[in-house]
């Protein structure tokens, strides 16, 4: 659904609940705007043949020409899950460590966000920038494991090889991610030991010490991807499909009869399917033995791009009728394989309804913001919020309950400051003159002019009109007005020939011009 009438925007924004705010972060050419093209195109916005090529939200020159994005772009989206609607703030992000700021900046504005990670290339520096800073600004976030089809078509990997690689890849981010749970909780620790040297509590605490790290009573269990969470996707956003392990959970519970709550939790890890028994064992039972994430997902999705690549037009048409697709007569002849492989991927999993299905089911709404970070947002880091104004301190409620009605307080926060030259500034700015002042501009240069020519003479300069005999014609006959050479008049140079107006005030922009025929005449140069 496009957005294209203002009453629907202003009815969705009234739903809060509906509301998510969402930035993409990622490390440079991972894939972040071609994954927003992708969601913009569910919207109608640009074509889906486009996304991808198109970089929609890389609006400045620079960007597309340099093929990165520099500034971070916002667009809002719609997004209908069953009978619910919601509104999709997206804020597209710069990739590279030059733009961080930007990143701050967007981070800053949302609830959520979502971490988008090369299948091939895995953590990089970037990743773990930006996800060090989604974690600071308190933000949740979920993965998108991007670019699946570099593992088929560059590495040429075997299903069982995609699966090892990505759980090393998932297995990287959890441990950064444990990283920073376990810095945030020693830190606290340290803040509560200097609090009891200060103020000892008791007799008690000062005998007994408290050998404990406090790891050990936090549960973190929801901080870390994991599929069976429901907080990552699988994606390969420049062919257009993504998917999700709920998807196929789905699926497969109607066909193979086993419950959706079992195939969740373990489409993801080491099981596998007895089909005799109608079975899920663990892998480590029967050596040997497929994961069902190998088994049910990735052997189905590289058996259709082998057949699409080995051009079996055979194979491709029994897979596309046993998905219920239907693949377009131009996409069947095109002879680029990713056309078609974009075009039946992109209606049997549609990249657009993974992500979006994920970000409205575990990104939080702004009516679930904390208080801690109510309290971050309104103060600076050299101030805590009891020294703010009692008034300010009083938007704080207003601030939580981010409120759509008409009489709710408006609350601006402005995330990025820009320094500006004062030429810049729209009163600063050049504006056309008016008539009179273009007269007086003419009038004080032709002074100007006048004082040099005179000073050059060693005579007092004189207005137009005023007695010169220079400018005006002798009546009774013909006078020389002006003659104009390129540096030194000598015999045989004819004058380039000007008029009166232009002798009076422009001897100076004559280019010089000289011939080498006839003789010095003496002719009027009025009109000739």
């Amino acid at each position: 659904m496009v957005l294209n009438s203002v009453d629907k925007v202003i009815q969705l924004q009234k739903n809060t609940a509906n509301i998510r705010n969402i930035c993409v972060l990622a490390h440079v050419d991972h894939g972040k705007t071609t994954l927003a093209d992708c969601l913009i195109s569910s919207n109608g916005i640009i074509s889906s043949r486009l996304a991808g090529k198109l970089r929609y939200l890389d609006s400045r020159e620079d960007e597309q020409v340099r093929g990165i994005t520099m500034k971070s772009s916002a667009i809002s989206l719609h997004y209908a899950r069953g009978t619910e609607e919601y509104l999709i703030n997206l804020i597209d992000s710069p990739g590279h460590v030059d733009f961080s700021s930007e990143v701050s900046t967007a981070v800053r504005i949302c609830d959520g966000c979502i971490i988008v990670v090369d299948a091939v290339e895995g953590v990089c520096p970037q990743t773990q920038a930006v996800l060090r800073q989604a974690w600071l600004e308190r933000i949740r976030p979920v993965l998108v494991i991007n670019k699946l089809d570099r593992l088929i078509v560059e590495l040429k990997f075997t299903p069982q090889e995609a699966y090892s690689h990505l759980k090393n890849i998932l297995e990287q981010i959890n441990a950064l991610t444990g990283t920073l749970f376990t810095s945030k909780v020693l830190e606290e620790r340290a803040e509560r030991e200097a609090e009891a040297r200060v103020n000892p509590n008791s007799e008690q605490g000062e005998q007994v010490y408290d050998w404990s790290t406090g790891l050990e009573d936090t549960d973190d269990s929801h901080l870390y991807f994991s599929p069976e969470q429901g907080n990552v996707v699988f994606t390969s956003a420049i062919d257009g499909w993504g998917f999700g392990i709920e998807h196929f959970a789905k699926i497969y519970s109607e066909k193979i009869g086993i419950r959706k709550e079992v195939l969740l939790k373990t489409l993801w890890g080491d099981y596998y399917m007895n089909m005799k028994a109608k079975k899920i064992m663990k892998v480590e039972q029967a050596k040997g033995k497929k994961p069902l994430f190998v088994q049910l997902i990735l052997e189905n999705i590289w058996s259709l791009y082998d057949a699409v690549l080995r051009k079996d037009k055979e194979k491709v048409d029994k897979i596309v009728t046993s998905l219920g697709l239907k693949l377009g007569a131009r996409e069947a002849r095109h002879s680029d394989p990713k056309v078609q492989i974009s075009a039946i991927c992109s209606q049997w999993l549609p990249v657009s309804h993974a992500v979006l299905a994920m970000v409205c089911h575990k990104l939080p709404s702004p009516l679930d913001i904390t208080s801690e970070r109510v309290e971050r947002l309104m103060c600076t880091g050299s101030q805590t919020f009891d020294s703010l104004p009692p008034e300010t301190q009083a938007l704080k409620e207003a601030f939580m309950n981010c409120g759509g009605e008409d009489t709710a307080p408006v609350i601006i926060f402005v995330s990025k400051m820009f320094a500006v030259d004062v030429k810049a500034l729209p009163q600063n700015k050049p504006r056309p003159l008016t008539q009179e002042e273009i007269a007086q501009r003419r009038e004080r240069a032709r002074k100007r002019h006048a004082e040099k020519l005179a000073a050059t003479r060693g005579q007092t300069p004189t207005e137009p009109g005023q007695d010169g005999g220079v400018l005006e014609p002798n009546p009774q006959g013909e006078e020389l007005r002006g003659i104009a050479f390129p540096s030194r008049l000598t015999f045989g140079h004819l004058p380039f020939p000007v008029n009166r107006h232009f002798c009076q005030c422009s001897f100076y922009s004559l280019f010089p011009l000289s011939f080498q025929v006839g003789s010095l005449v003496k002719q009027s140069l009025l009109g000739t």
